[in-house]
Parts: structure tokens; sequence; C-alpha cells
């Protein structure tokens, strides 16, 4: 069979070649530069858990290490600290090592570092001088990891380099698709111009898809929601490690939206600083950007501007928009072609690199077992949705924080006020932040007497807890992702400390190992210790993408076999609530985008 062709080599084209590449998919990557990529400090990611481990697990490059992640977050308006999460390395209940989220918001005095008020917060917000919480809040899980996007891309090419099944086409620019009942044919032009055959077609060539142009598919939205201007720097900050969002700082008097600046740092001393600019096109001259520098960082040391190395600069404009379409036959969106989003926190790589890891597994079955129309239209069902709701999020908070208005009407869970809000989007928590999940997929199972419930609801990412494998390893639940088989973990307290001779023909082992056998597609057996929320004898179904289908009670071969099949595309998925077919088709009002102004121009930087 041909192979998949794969427009564009950024982070989610290289990922989801490699992604493929893992499953014996051979894939062609059209790369429309000349293979390198430029090195800037300005133009930075944030990735979570799940996708660091993605692009981990794929590149075997420590991803976690060549980045950062933050010791704690700040968040200020003007001299008080409203907000501090701080990150520390604890073992949790099942034997996973996470960041654990302690918020300190502690009443204590800053002095010299953020102006000495005293604040605490409750359900109304900050109060000066109120009393501080005995205990931090509940984990919120280990800290994003924040690095220069070009090492990201350096550790995918390296990868690539390395993958028999993935031929990269440099200086290959796509101009014309043709699509047919048994394939798809591109052609390129350039100093290697040519005709390219393949099985499938995506489009991850950015916010200017020569891909989605030539299927004629719209990308209604708004253009330049929000512009930042964005400068690293190496210097000393008070909070070492520490991420800041300060807004309405009080050496500025313009009001919040001229003044609010967010801090992230980097490796080696470096910081990215974010100001969200006022309305309009006005030039960020090197002397007015120069100037905001010195400024902030005087203002933040309550002194003079100390030393600091100005290492990059530039300007990072936010789009807000959502392809009509995801796909049109045999041609697909992913990644900024798709989707253009990064207001308020978000992050629209991360949800790129989702894209990637959702589509690959879909592409790579279909590839090896002949079309899944079903299954592979749940890519456009499931992730248009998830990145629709985002946007609408977005959208409706958008006037109400930079406004200064009230947000209980706007969105949900918001009565800690608006610089909660904001820091659990940048944190990818609440409403404008957390991972989308898949409970209205097509290719969630009907319902059964046996289901139950526990920590993870189905469609949401599952907890990287500790298992054994079939030849008795114990390894990671996510190291086992991406192989294009589906999970199965048993609930079996106690056979951690036993050999896997001993257990593994004892008790309900065998006829589990029978019913995993006779699933429609490969599966892979793992028994752990324990899972939040989980009985003994639990059954956990698991994409692929690391979502979890379904949790049953016991052995129950029928149950197992309907929900695997649902899983695959068949007849037995029909959503949770009316499936996710509707939710993908309502979702450009859900976008909340206003008219159609045709594609925006690419983002300058970030």
């Amino acid at each position: 069979m041909d192979p998949v062709i794969i427009v564009g080599a950024g982070p989610v084209g290289l990922t989801l070649a490699l992604a493929l590449a893992r499953q014996e998919v051979p894939c062609v990557l059209l790369d429309e530069g000349p293979g390198k990529d430029e090195q800037r400090l300005a133009r930075t990611v944030v990735l979570r858990e799940d996708t660091t481990a993605l692009v981990t697990r794929l590149t075997g490059f420590p991803l976690a290490e060549a980045g950062l992640r933050w010791a704690g977050w700040r968040s200020m308006r003007r001299r008080q600290v409203v907000r501090e999460v701080r990150f520390d390395l604890a073992e949790d209940t099942v034997g996973r090592t996470t960041g654990r989220a302690d918020r300190a918001d502690r009443g204590r005095t800053d002095g010299g570092r953020a102006g000495g008020d005293r604040v605490g917060w409750g359900d109304g917000g900050p109060r000066s001088g109120s009393a501080a919480p005995d205990a931090p809040e509940v984990s919120a899980g280990p800290a994003p990891v924040h690095l220069a996007q070009h090492v990201l891309t350096g550790a995918l090419r390296e990868a690539i380099a390395g993958e028999r099944l993935v031929k990269v086409a440099v200086d290959s620019r796509l101009d014309s698709i043709e699509q047919e009942a048994s394939g798809i044919t591109a052609h390129t032009r350039g100093p290697k111009g040519t005709w390219w055959r393949g099985s499938y077609l995506v489009g991850c060539d950015g916010p200017r898809s020569t891909v989605r142009k030539l299927q004629d598919i719209r990308f209604p939205g708004r253009t330049a929601v929000e512009r930042h201007a964005v400068a690293a720097l190496r210097t000393k900050l008070p909070w070492p490690d520490e991420a800041l969002l300060h807004r309405a700082p009080s050496w500025r008097t313009s009001g919040p939206a001229a003044g609010e600046v967010t801090a992230r740092p980097l490796p080696d001393g470096v910081w990215r600083l974010d100001w969200l600019l006022p309305p309009g096109k006005d030039l960020v001259t090197p002397d007015v950007l120069v100037a905001r520098i010195r400024e902030t960082l005087a203002g933040w040391t309550e002194g003079s501007t100390p030393p600091y190395d100005l290492l990059d600069t530039g300007v990072h404009t936010v789009h807000h928009r959502l392809a009509r379409r995801w796909r049109a036959g045999r041609v697909f969106l992913a990644g900024d072609a798709a989707h253009l989003l990064g207001a308020l926190g978000t992050h629209g790589l991360d949800e790129g690199l989702r894209d990637a890891d959702n589509l690959a597994w879909k592409l790579a079955l279909a590839w090896h077992h002949g079309p899944h129309e079903g299954l592979l239209d749940s890519y456009q069902a499931e992730r248009r949705a998830v990145v629709a709701a985002r946007l609408r999020a977005a959208d409706q908070a958008l006037p109400v924080l930079r406004g200064g208005g009230g947000l209980r009407s706007y969105v949900l869970g918001s009565s800690r006020g608006h610089d909660a809000l904001l820091a659990d989007s940048h944190l990818g928590r609440g409403p404008l932040g957390a991972p989308g999940a898949y409970a209205d997929s097509p290719l969630a199972p009907p319902r059964s007497e046996s289901e139950t419930t526990v920590a993870t609801p189905p469609g949401t990412t599952v907890v990287d807890v500790r298992v054994t494998a079939e030849d008795g390893a114990f390894v990671r639940l996510r190291d086992r992702l991406g192989r294009g088989a589906l999970l199965v973990v048993l609930v079996a307290p106690g056979t951690g400390v036993w050999e896997r001779r001993h257990w593994v023909s004892a008790g309900i082992m065998p006829r589990l190992a029978a019913a995993v056998t006779a699933l429609p597609h490969p599966a892979e057996l793992l028994v752990t210790e324990s899972y939040p929320g989980a009985a003994a004898h639990t059954v956990l179904l698991i994409r692929p993408d690391g979502h979890l289908v379904t949790a049953l009670s016991g052995v129950r071969p029928a149950d197992l076999y309907a929900a695997a099949e649902a899983t695959l595309g068949g007849t037995g998925g029909t959503g949770r609530t009316g499936g996710a077919g509707g939710a993908g088709r309502s979702s450009d009002a859900a976008a909340g985008t206003g008219p159609e102004a045709g594609t925006g121009p690419e983002p300058e930087a970030g």
C-alpha cells in the first residue's frame, strides 16, 4: 500500500510521521524548507505532562530535561500576590512520581519581592490581610514543561533521521492534490518537483495551509485577537524557576490591557517575557521594547534595572480560527492548518500534538486493515469538538477578563475570579486550559451493566500507573501507548510482590487472557497493583492514544468485545450523549469567532 503523505515538517507533522512509523506505516514528509530550523529563544512552547510523554516516547529524547518544569506559578495584581502554586516532586498513591502543586496563598509578606501586601483568597477572590488556609489545596499534577520550539523540533528531526519508514523531501512545496478511490496524488514544485503517490494525505502546513486551500475548506474566525511583545533575555529575577503572571503592574498607569506581563523561565537563566499590547497595530520599535524591559525588571526588583542580556525579540499575534472540516475524503488537517488559538494561556501546539496522537492510530489501522470510515470520521468529531469548546471558552472570557467585568455568567467554575481562571489556564486546568475529553465520541461504547466508575472518566487520558507487561517486566502504562494495539489493564492488588508465573494462570487471569485474545483487534494485557478509584478486579479498556474507553467490573467477555468493537468504529458506538458527530457540526458556532474573514496572517512569533 502507498505511504501516507504528510505536508509540513513542523512539530505536528514530524510527530505524526514518527507516530505512524512506530506503527509500521511508511510516510513521505514534504518539507517546504531546507530541513533546518531557525533558533529563536523568543519562540517557545509549553507542553502538558501527556504531550511531553508522547514526544519523549517517540524520540527517546528527555524532553523535560531539555526544557524547564516550573518550580511554581505566581499570579499578581498590581502589588499583591493573589495566588501561588508550588510544584514539588512527590510520590502519589499509585507509585507515580508527579509534581504536586501546593497552592500557598499564605498571607505572608513578600517584602521587596512583590510589594509586601498580605493577601489571601476564597470564593470572592483576593482579600488584603486575610488569614491563610492551614493546608494546601488538592494536587494540580505535574508542572508544564517550557522549552524553545527549535529544541523540540530538533529532537523530532533527529529521530526522523534514523527512521527507515519516513522519507523527508526538502525544498518541496505542494501545489496540487488529486484524489481517487484507490489513493491520492500530490505534486510539488521546487528544485526536485515531482509527483507523489499516497494512501492518505495530512496537511500539517500551518496557518496558511496550502492543503486547506486546495480542498476549499473555509477557515472562519477572528484575526489579531491579542498581540504580545516578546523578549527572551538572560537575567536574575526574584522568583527562580517560577512562572509569573502580573496583571496591571503598579508601575504602569495605562490600564490592564497595556500592562499585563508574563514571565516564563527557560534553562540556563533565560526568561521569556510577554507584554500584552493595546488593541491596534502600532509598531513595537526596539526603543519601545527596551523601555518595557527596563521598566518591568526595575518594577519587579523594586530598584534599578538589574543586568540583563537581550537574546531575542518578536511580536506574537494570536488568532482564533477553526476549519470547517478536518477531513475531505483521503485528506486530513492537523495543527495550525485546522485551528488557531492561544489567547488566555491556551497553547495551540499542545493541541496540535494531540491532533497527531489522535489521528495516528486511526490512520495506521485503516492503512493495515482497510478503510474504517467511522473510525476515520471520528478524528474530526473528537478533535474539532474539543478545540471548538476551548475556543468558545476563551472567546467568552476575553471581553470580561480584559474589561474587568464579572465572570460567573460566562464561564463555569469561575467563582474564584479572573486571576485564578487565568492561572489555571496557563497551568493546563479549568475551562480554558484542561485537556479535552472524548466522552461524547461516536466511538464511545453503549453503557453496560458491568460498567463501573474509576477516577478517570471515560474519554479522558489515563493515569500513568506502573504495570506488569506480558513478559513480566515492570513498565509505565504510557510506555505501552502508541503501538496500535488496544490496552486491557486488570487491577489486581498483590500481584506486584509475586513473580508473574505464580499468578498468570490463577484466578480470573486465564478467562481474561482468553477474552483479550478474542477481541476484534490486537490488544495487550497488562496488570497493575492499583488504579485511582478502581476496585480489585476492575478491567480497563484503553485506546492506543491513552484515552479510557470503559472500566468494567470483573471479566465480562461480551461487554469487553462490544466496547472494543465500538472503539474501532463499529456499529456499537453511539456516543454517551448523542455522539460527537453532532458536536463537530455544531462547533462552528461554538468557536464564537464572528464573521468569516478568510485565512488570517501567520503568527509572527511564539
